[in-house]
Protein backbone atom coordinates (compact mmCIF):
# COMPACT_ATOMS: atom_id res chain seq x y z
CA UNK A 1 0.00 0.00 0.00
CA UNK A 2 1.11 3.41 -0.89
CA UNK A 3 0.51 6.42 1.44
CA UNK A 4 0.90 9.88 0.90
CA UNK A 5 1.02 12.65 3.51
CA UNK A 6 0.05 16.52 2.46
CA UNK A 7 1.54 19.23 4.97
CA UNK A 8 2.36 22.74 4.80
CA UNK A 9 -1.07 24.28 4.07
CA UNK A 10 -2.32 27.11 6.11
CA UNK A 11 -3.22 30.62 5.62
CA UNK A 12 -1.43 33.55 3.92
CA UNK A 13 -1.86 36.96 2.94
CA UNK A 14 -2.18 37.80 -1.00
CA UNK A 15 1.13 37.80 -1.99
CA UNK A 16 2.44 35.60 0.17
CA UNK A 17 4.42 32.42 -0.14
CA UNK A 18 4.14 28.75 1.15
CA UNK A 19 5.79 25.05 0.16
CA UNK A 20 3.92 22.62 0.53
CA UNK A 21 5.27 18.98 0.97
CA UNK A 22 4.02 15.31 0.81
CA UNK A 23 5.98 12.33 1.78
CA UNK A 24 5.48 8.84 0.10
CA UNK A 25 5.72 5.73 2.02
CA UNK A 26 4.94 2.18 1.25
CA UNK A 27 6.98 1.86 -2.16
CA UNK A 28 9.66 3.06 -4.61
CA UNK A 29 8.87 7.03 -4.57
CA UNK A 30 11.09 6.95 -7.51
CA UNK A 31 8.72 4.61 -9.86
CA UNK A 32 6.17 7.59 -9.17
CA UNK A 33 5.58 10.56 -11.23
CA UNK A 34 3.84 12.88 -8.55
CA UNK A 35 1.21 15.63 -9.46
CA UNK A 36 -0.53 18.24 -7.42
CA UNK A 37 -4.02 19.03 -7.98
CA UNK A 38 -6.47 21.55 -5.91
CA UNK A 39 -9.78 21.71 -5.26
CA UNK A 40 -11.65 24.84 -4.68
CA UNK A 41 -14.94 25.24 -2.92
CA UNK A 42 -17.71 24.41 -5.05
CA UNK A 43 -15.73 23.16 -7.86
CA UNK A 44 -14.67 20.15 -9.41
CA UNK A 45 -10.76 19.87 -8.66
CA UNK A 46 -8.22 20.58 -11.05
CA UNK A 47 -4.85 19.68 -12.27
CA UNK A 48 -2.15 22.28 -10.81
CA UNK A 49 1.46 20.35 -11.83
CA UNK A 50 2.99 17.27 -12.07
CA UNK A 51 7.10 16.42 -12.53
CA UNK A 52 8.26 12.95 -13.69
CA UNK A 53 9.71 10.17 -11.98
CA UNK A 54 13.62 11.92 -12.64
CA UNK A 55 12.42 15.55 -11.75
CA UNK A 56 14.06 16.64 -14.90
CA UNK A 57 10.65 17.36 -16.62
CA UNK A 58 7.47 19.07 -15.34
CA UNK A 59 4.34 20.40 -16.58
CA UNK A 60 2.31 23.39 -15.24
CA UNK A 61 -1.15 24.19 -15.45
CA UNK A 62 -1.34 28.24 -16.99
CA UNK A 63 -2.99 29.39 -13.49
CA UNK A 64 0.21 29.04 -11.95
CA UNK A 65 2.93 29.15 -13.86
CA UNK A 66 5.61 31.19 -13.13
CA UNK A 67 4.38 31.04 -9.54
CA UNK A 68 4.44 27.82 -8.44
CA UNK A 69 7.22 25.52 -8.59
CA UNK A 70 7.42 21.81 -7.95
CA UNK A 71 10.28 19.81 -7.26
CA UNK A 72 11.29 16.06 -6.09
CA UNK A 73 13.75 14.85 -3.22
CA UNK A 74 14.04 10.83 -3.76
CA UNK A 75 16.20 10.41 -1.15
CA UNK A 76 13.15 11.75 1.15
CA UNK A 77 10.62 10.25 -0.73
CA UNK A 78 9.36 13.54 -0.83
CA UNK A 79 7.68 16.30 -3.17
CA UNK A 80 7.38 19.88 -2.99
CA UNK A 81 5.24 22.62 -4.03
CA UNK A 82 7.02 26.18 -3.88
CA UNK A 83 3.79 28.41 -4.08
CA UNK A 84 4.78 32.35 -4.37
CA UNK A 85 3.02 35.28 -4.93
CA UNK A 86 -0.39 33.59 -3.80
CA UNK A 87 -3.72 34.63 -5.16
CA UNK A 88 -7.45 34.50 -3.42
CA UNK A 89 -8.24 32.67 -5.62
CA UNK A 90 -4.93 29.92 -5.26
CA UNK A 91 -7.55 28.85 -2.25
CA UNK A 92 -8.51 25.01 -2.05
CA UNK A 93 -7.50 21.89 -0.54
CA UNK A 94 -4.31 21.07 -2.14
CA UNK A 95 -3.92 16.88 -2.86
CA UNK A 96 -0.64 15.27 -4.19
CA UNK A 97 -1.05 12.34 -6.28
CA UNK A 98 1.56 9.22 -7.22
CA UNK A 99 1.03 7.43 -10.68
CA UNK A 100 2.15 8.21 -14.15
CA UNK A 101 3.17 11.37 -15.46
CA UNK A 102 0.12 13.38 -16.50
CA UNK A 103 -2.43 15.53 -16.24
CA UNK A 104 -5.91 13.95 -15.36
CA UNK A 105 -6.67 12.14 -12.21
CA UNK A 106 -6.68 9.25 -14.04
CA UNK A 107 -3.18 8.85 -14.62
CA UNK A 108 -2.53 9.01 -10.35
CA UNK A 109 -3.44 5.84 -8.70
CA UNK A 110 -2.31 7.20 -4.78
CA UNK A 111 -3.69 10.33 -3.10
CA UNK A 112 -3.17 11.95 -0.21
CA UNK A 113 -5.94 13.25 2.07
CA UNK A 114 -5.34 16.75 1.27
CA UNK A 115 -3.93 20.50 2.70
CA UNK A 116 -5.76 23.36 3.31
CA UNK A 117 -4.55 26.83 1.47
CA UNK A 118 -6.30 29.50 2.18
CA UNK A 119 -4.87 33.01 0.57
CA UNK A 120 -6.65 36.04 2.31
CA UNK A 121 -7.04 39.59 0.25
Amino acid sequence: QVLLVESGGGLVQAGGSLRLSCRVSGRAFRDYAMGWFRQAPGKEREFVVTINLSGRITYYADSVKGRFAISRDNAKNTVYLQMNSLKPEDTAVYYCAAGTYGTKERNYDYWGQGTQVTVSS
